[in-house]
């Protein structure tokens, strides 16, 4: 089984971040599955739906790219799932989201979820998102950290660094938990990945789910059921897959695909 797992950091810029990533996902990776981490040139490090949408264009032609190269199965590895449906759209391969699975499945462990964002500037966009998944009744709350992507960056790095942004993180998880909340979603793999040296972490009984490793299995396990049973997303409406000239012009709006430069 051949995974690919597409970042929206630089590979060159956050060297430290990927590398890191890159262990991790080894780790959760079952015996006899390949993950391929990929990055982004330019990265996603302006906060800005713009930056988004640029972004879901590149990964968009990186899912049919995999598709062409042999991958199972494509990860959105981007809590805001930007491209997501797009890509699910295009190819025949599954596709899986960090925001849409770690949301799924933080449904079977509680029943009020919240979501905890790297910048205010991400709550419209989740709250959207939420409703999008049709989760509006189970992700009850949004809140964000006032940190920035440099500080992210050095509580890799530095013990000082990891303290400022976790006591930041449980300040904002306080009122969620204290307004009936029980499960806590860092909403980006920067917060995922940074906590995951906390094992069983939990803020006043809830929960703070890691959703890098779930989108891992859940990746593996779309790709064993489809081998099973053939089972695959639904192209009865949403997912349809574009008509051959459309798809053909998107990939002629560029060089129809990118050279791997990750």
């Amino acid at each position: 089984m051949k995974i690919w797992y597409q970042s929206y950091t630089d590979p060159d810029e956050h060297r430290d971040y990927i590398e890191r990533l890159d262990r991790f996902l080894q780790a959760a990776k079952d015996p006899g599955t390949r993950i391929d981490l990929k990055g982004l040139k330019p990265s996603a490090k302006h906060v800005h739906g713009l930056t988004e949408f640029r972004c879901a264009e590149q990964v968009i032609r990186n899912a049919i790219r995999a598709e062409r190269e042999g991958y199972d199965a494509f990860i959105v590895g981007h809590f805001q799932d930007a491209g997501l449906n797009e890509a699910k759209s295009v190819v025949d391969i599954p596709v899986l989201g960090l925001g849409e699975s770690s949301m799924l499945y933080a449904c079977t462990l509680g029943r009020k979820i919240g979501l905890v964002t790297i910048d205010r500037i991400f709550i419209p966009w989740h709250e959207d998102q939420v409703l999008r998944y049709g989760l509006e009744k189970r992700v009850v709350g949004v809140r964000a950290i006032d940190t920035n992507l440099d500080e992210f960056m050095q509580a890799f790095t530095t013990e000082a660094g990891y303290r400022l942004v976790l006591d930041r993180f449980g300040r904002e998880v306080a009122p969620l938990v204290a307004n009936g909340i029980d499960v806590i979603l860092p909403a980006g793999g920067l917060p995922m990945l940074l906590l995951a040296r906390e094992q069983g972490f939990a803020i006043g009984g809830a929960p703070v789910v890691n959703g890098i490793p779930i989108a891992v299995k859940m990746a593996e396990m779309a790709v064993a059921l489809h081998r099973l049973n053939g089972l695959a997303v639904s192209r009865a409406a949403n997912f349809a897959k574009p008509p051959p000239l459309a798809l053909a012009e998107f990939l002629a709006t560029r060089a129809p695909l990118p050279d791997d430069r990750s």
